[in-house]
């Protein structure tokens, strides 16, 4: 039987914390587990599979599991396919730099959190040093969910623009707003939506949508163009499936007379999902969802 040992468990986690010290805005995990590869090459026994889970090869869930104290300790933010690596994380690495040392670190604030939880049979997640244990239900969770987040990245990503723009009209709908108008086909003038709070749009204000459906993120500029076509009594939202430059968010925040909400794809997954129910069939198509329900680890 292989042994996991603590210093490796810390060299995997140093190794997930130093990708990620470059991207403040965090990776996905899937590039993160590439990158750790790269860095820290798995042994013969870490790219073996798990004998009652064939397929399913142990590095990936062991660089997981190797970064839970850390999850716990506030060093590593996890969050929608996302890892994100925190202030205390940044100075963690910079203060422990032996690996079995980091891994101590994480493992010792992870027991004191793990002391604070509820005495429940799921509560808690339990180490194991040998490296045989299966995918706890904690990884398991993890995994699924940021294969569920891809897979609608990837949808949103293939559809057709205007289809977009379809969903996004949909998703006004659902949230109560009366969508007055949608571009057609054609040139961009600037505005793809317009809605109001009331069908007579007699109530203000004008909401102005502008959509893109793209895979370059939205620079400062698009946004001050979108700005210029909105009156001091309009809201802007502008949506998009790549994302905003640190510039365009800055833009965005600072005028006050024009008040613009930037949507990233996640942010339109999770107000999809929260007004789903409420929206009928034909517009549930233009994004199905299924919800599959977990035992959720703490």
């Amino acid at each position: 039987m292989a042994e996991i040992t603590k210093r490796r468990r810390g060299e995997l986690l140093q190794t997930v914390l130093r990708v990620l010290v470059d991207h403040p805005e965090g990776l996905p995990a899937r590039d993160v587990l590439r990158r750790v590869e790269h860095s820290a090459r798995p042994t013969d026994f870490e790219k073996s599979e798990y004998p009652n889970q064939p397929g399913v090869r142990r590095y990936e869930k062991i660089v997981r599991f190797s970064t839970i104290g850390a999850v716990k300790a506030g060093w590593l933010v996890k969050n929608k396919g996302q890892w994100i690596l925190t202030d205390e994380g940044r100075n963690a690495l910079a203060a422990f730099l032996g690996a079995e040392d980091l891994f101590r670190e994480s493992d010792r604030l992870y027991r004191i959190w793990r002391k604070g939880q509820p005495d429940t049979e799921h509560a808690v997640i339990e180490e194991s040093e040998d490296g045989e244990e299966s995918p706890s239900a904690a990884i398991t969770l993890e995994e699924a969910e940021e294969s569920a987040r891809e897979a609608i990245h990837n949808y949103l990503s293939a559809m057709a623009p205007y289809d977009f723009q379809y969903l996004v009209a949909a998703l006004l709908r659902a949230m109560n707003y009366h969508v007055a108008w949608v571009a057609p086909p054609g040139p961009d003038k600037g505005v793809d939506i317009l809605a109001y709070n009331d069908p007579l749009g007699a109530t203000g204000p004008r909401i102005k949508v502008q959509v893109k459906r793209r895979a370059d993120k939205i620079a400062v500029q698009e946004i001050r163009s979108f700005m210029a076509v909105l009156s001091s009594t309009d809201v802007g939202i502008f949506v998009t499936t790549a994302g905003f430059t640190s510039e365009a968010r800055a833009e965005a925040r600072q005028h006050e007379s024009r008040r613009v909400s930037l949507l990233t794809m996640d942010d339109l997954i999770d107000l999809w999902v929260e007004h789903y129910e409420r929206m009928p069939e034909p517009d549930r198509q233009l994004l199905p969802m299924r919800p599959i329900y977990y035992l959720a680890p703490v």
